[in-house]
């Protein structure tokens, strides 16, 4: 995946980062909100849905693989058309997530979820309003099938949430 600017009209994507490895780095430096407004502010960029589906083409093709050991019945997350697999980890306090999918839009979707929420408090993500999913559009342009798997992948990370913040 790559960073996104904008320029007055002309939009320039710039593939020499790889959106993953920064990631990382900056995940654990920002609120759940700061995150949601900088993924609001990339998707404004894009003037028709083709853009921004090409966009979650390319977040699920830039995510690293997830350990197959993961790949459980208890990590698929239920309700998705696709198989979607989500791994919670607590760490120093922290919640960390991978996920994989066999659809790659759907791993897109997954790729936006980690990196709103991995790396945060359990009780920061279990209040998290998730407004971002709405000001971005996502649940409107998305196939009904694609919608309900969306909602059961937020359902799976509000539930580990929940738990591991009652630990």
């Amino acid at each position: 995946m790559c960073r996104i600017e904008k320029s007055g009209d002309d939009v320039r994507r710039l593939t020499e980062i790889n959106y993953y490895a920064v990631l990382t780095i900056r995940i654990k430096n920002m609120t759940i909100e700061e995150t949601e407004r900088e993924i609001v502010d990339e998707f404004a960029v894009f003037d028709d849905w083709m853009d921004k589906y090409a966009y979650l083409i390319e977040i699920g093709s830039g995510m690293p693989g997830m350990d197959e050991a993961h790949k459980t019945e208890e990590n698929l997350i239920k309700g998705c058309q696709s198989r979607v697999w989500f791994h919670a980890e607590m760490k120093d306090g922290l919640l960390y997530f991978t996920a994989d999918s066999d659809a790659i839009i759907t791993k897109g979707i997954a790729g936006l979820l980690i990196r709103v929420f991995s790396g945060q408090k359990p009780e920061d993500i279990a209040k998290a309003d998730m407004h971002f999913i709405d000001e971005i559009g996502l649940t409107q342009h998305l196939s009904p099938t694609r919608s309900n798997g969306l909602l059961s992948m937020v359902k799976q990370i509000k539930m580990y949430a929940i738990a591991y913040a009652n630990q």
